[in-house]
């Protein structure tokens, strides 16, 4: 059955066989479908100085496959936005405890699209639950333009840091997405994801209690 398991650094230790996954997972994804060709490594691994000890990993597992996933960081520590594309937002970056930055955004080829709810929308939910669990304000992210709409489409509200920059030959812009029930209701209701999505396996739950979803789920 699929769920987003939260892997942390003290629970990591129980996750060694999917962080492994998930490293080769984004490889395939940001080296050799997107063509990033900086984070060519012969290991076939795709790990960088932002997957830190503070570094949280959302990962989609299906059975003991990981087939997607969503690294945040929080923004009291170096980012991947504050430390590489400081250059995409007008104004300085926030830092604050309860603004979280999103990167690493992931899902097997062969698991794309289908009949919903998808795997990309169950990380969606994932992500708007791990930022109400943690009563987080914020979360910033860099993306094409085109999923600005499609994220407003969903419900989230958004606001552009920038203008769009390219970057490895791609329109680029840096947003912050605004953390509302709304907001997670909206995905589980418009994206038919059933409800709560995350595993906290071996690591504390923050108390939370999300809404409750209408019951006909779209």
């Amino acid at each position: 059955m699929l769920g987003v398991h939260v892997v942390k650094h003290d629970n990591m230790h129980l996750y060694t066989d999917e962080m492994e996954q998930c490293f080769r997972g984004r490889f395939e994804v940001c080296v050799r479908e997107r063509g990033w060709s900086e984070l060519e490594r012969p290991d076939g691994r795709e790990t960088d100085q932002f997957d830190t000890v503070d570094a949280v990993h959302l990962l989609a597992i299906d059975g003991r496959q990981v087939i997607g996933g969503i690294r945040l960081n929080p923004t009291t520590g170096p980012t991947l936005l504050s430390e590489v594309f400081p250059h995409l937002s007008s104004a300085p970056l926030i830092r604050s405890a309860d603004v979280y930055d999103k990167t690493r955004l992931w899902v097997a080829k062969e698991r794309r699209g289908g009949p919903r709810p998808s795997v990309e929308s169950f990380l969606m939910a994932g992500c708007v639950e791990f930022g109400l669990a943690l009563g987080l304000r914020k979360i910033l992210s860099i993306c094409e333009p085109w999923r600005v709409a499609r994220n407003e489409k969903l419900g989230w509200t958004l606001r552009a840091l920038g203008p769009p920059q390219i970057i490895n030959g791609l329109a680029c812009v840096a947003v912050e997405k605004y953390v509302s029930e709304a907001v997670w209701r909206g995905i589980c209701l418009k994206e038919s994801v059933p409800g709560s999505v995350l595993i906290w396996n071996g690591t504390a739950r923050p108390s939370y209690r999300l809404p409750d979803l209408i019951p006909a789920v779209a």
